[in-house]
């Protein structure tokens, strides 16, 4: 825990906070005191003493506060001096509590870590296709990729442009479930290089070549002189036939799932731009953040989201 004295700010900042905050709160209760008069009664005649302020033939009267108002206002004053002196608000003061918002955090966490790691010990211990078919585990599953992985992939797992599909079953380093647990654990890094220096009429060539692997419609003869192309600069990573190499994340180019494409973007468009410009994906690991055991259950969930072909979250 904390001492009543941090060390987050240097001794004349933390004073400075001080004074500043206790002043504002001294110099609130000195206007409300200072203006708490009580003798501002009508007269025999009815009249109220007035501020001298007019406008319009409407002027100002010159009351005492409610008495209600002003004891309301005496307890903020109370509340702001007693708050500042059980919880941190005065520079480097912890207060007397010693609480923290840090300390709460943890202390939260290390409740939930005690309440749910055995549940979560539990479904780790299952294998991943059996898991899969467990409407309970999935309802779990499903809530901790809305929290952790659909600001990525989407709520539905359909991801979108540069975001995988997860509810396909093209996979870019392979769908078996230890495949899908060392993705999620590790991350995954997948660069292509820009192939700009080719020239944009090769470029275009090439992609009319991609373009016929999956069946599109194509321009034969340019397709023709992209398969030599390709033959010589992406074969190495995509294969010969174009059906990719999950080893390396470099995706299949025969069916029809298309990780780089806008919403509004030609399939064709969309190709040459990847081989103009190049990509760069990044995956970061989660096994820090969610822990072997969620990790295996994620995965599980992932795993029952290819099988059905849509999520359950949409």
């Amino acid at each position: 825990m904390n001492s009543l004295w941090g060390n987050d700010l240097s001794g004349f900042w933390s004073a400075w906070i001080i004074v500043i905050t206790l002043g504002t709160i001294a110099l609130s209760a000195w206007l409300l005191f200072a203006n708490r008069r009580t003798d501002k009664q009508p007269d025999a005649e009815g009249r109220v003493t007035t501020t001298g302020h007019a406008a319009d033939g409407i002027e100002e009267y010159d009351n005492p506060l409610p008495r209600w108002w002003f004891k309301l206002y005496v307890g903020t004053v109370l509340f702001a001096l007693g708050y500042l002196a059980l919880y941190p608000g005065l520079g480097n003061f912890a207060g007397l509590l010693d609480w923290s918002q840090e300390a709460q955090w943890e202390r939260e966490m290390h409740q939930a870590e005690a309440r749910y790691a055995p549940i979560f010990a539990g479904y780790a211990e299952r294998p991943i296709p059996e898991l899969a078919g467990d409407a309970e585990a999935m309802q779990v599953g499903e809530r901790l990729f809305l929290n952790n992985c659909a600001i990525c992939h989407g709520s539905n797992a359909r991801g979108g442009n540069g975001f995988p599909d997860l509810t396909d079953d093209a996979w870019l380093y392979g769908g078996a479930p230890q495949d899908i647990v060392t993705s999620i654990t590790q991350g995954r890094s997948g660069v292509m290089p820009a192939w700009q220096h080719l020239g944009e009429a090769t470029l275009v060539d090439v992609t009319q070549h991609v373009l016929s692997l999956s069946g599109q419609a194509t321009e034969p003869a340019r397709a023709e002189k992209g398969a030599e192309v390709f033959t010589a600069m992406c074969a190495s990573c995509h294969q010969p036939d174009g059906t990719g190499n999950p080893m390396l994340g470099a995706p299949n180019l025969t069916d029809d799932a298309w990780l780089y494409r806008g919403p509004d973007q030609s399939l064709e468009a969309a190709v040459l731009e990847t081989l103009r410009n190049g990509r760069n994906g990044q995956m970061p690991a989660q096994v820090d953040y969610l822990g072997a055991d969620k990790v295996h259950l994620v995965a599980a969930y992932v795993y029952q989201l290819s099988r059905q072909g849509l999520g359950s979250a949409d």
